[in-house]
């Protein structure tokens, strides 16, 4: 049937992803850092997405598609919500990097950043995701990026990063940290901690890994100041 749908022009994207968080029906993912439109039978045609796209790549078109499947979409949001958190956000994978320059009549600005891999939250992170092995580890406390103004480029370019915060999480990192070393060829790891006691509870967990893992694995701590400082613990 021919009908009005999205389409996204791929010269445009910038891979901001606001279009796919925007998308109530999941008809939109990501493809190569692109925004791309996943399969015709979930786009109802209404284009939610549109007003969110900074940089205006999405539009409409009338072509030939499939018509929108209500029970197709929701069985697909069904399985979306089976992932970790009912969140697909969530899910493990590599981040492509690309030129992050933009229009300047877009509403937003960006730099480049320094992550390679997603998700970075310790309780989230695959023990097993194919992106440790081999892998050099920043463990960090998460409030280490604020008070580092070079954070990105002086501690996550060229590692694989993951964040926690011991006081708020109330939880043990050391066993998914273990599981992490006990799975993959870790490098080195780098622990990124602020000086305040309760970061404490970062480099004890890496420590805790260490032992645990049996691995001998060359490792460094920084300490943050809270005006900015780096210094060795």
């Amino acid at each position: 049937m021919k009908r009005k749908i999205i389409t996204i022009d791929q010269d445009k994207c910038i891979g901001c992803r606001l279009c796919v968080n925007a998308c109530r029906e999941g008809a939109i993912g990501m493809e190569n850092g692109k925004a791309k439109l996943l399969r015709d039978d979930y786009c109802d045609g209404l284009g939610n997405c549109l007003p969110v796209c900074p940089v205006n790549a999405i539009s409409f078109e009338e072509r030939e598609a499939a018509a929108y499947n209500e029970d197709a979409v929701k069985e697909n949001m069904e399985k979306k919500e089976k992932l970790p958190c009912g969140c697909p956000g969530t899910q493990s994978g590599t981040i492509e990097k690309k030129d992050c320059n933009i229009p300047e009549t877009a509403n937003v600005s960006r730099r480049q950043s320094e992550l390679s891999q997603w998700p970075v939250q310790i309780k989230l992170v695959p023990a097993n995701a194919p992106y440790f092995e081999g892998a050099h580890l920043l463990v960090a406390a998460d409030c280490a990026a604020y008070a580092c103004g070079n954070f990105h480029k002086d501690f996550i370019k060229g590692r694989i990063t993951v964040i926690g915060c011991p006081k708020l999480d109330n939880t043990d990192y050391s066993e998914k940290l273990t599981a992490i070393l006990e799975n993959n060829n870790i490098k080195s790891i780098t622990v990124a901690r602020m000086e305040v006691p309760c970061c404490a509870g970062i480099e004890e967990a890496v420590k805790c890994a260490l032992k645990n893992s049996g691995k001998i694995i060359p490792w460094s701590i920084k300490v943050m100041t809270i005006d900015g400082g780096i210094k060795e613990a």
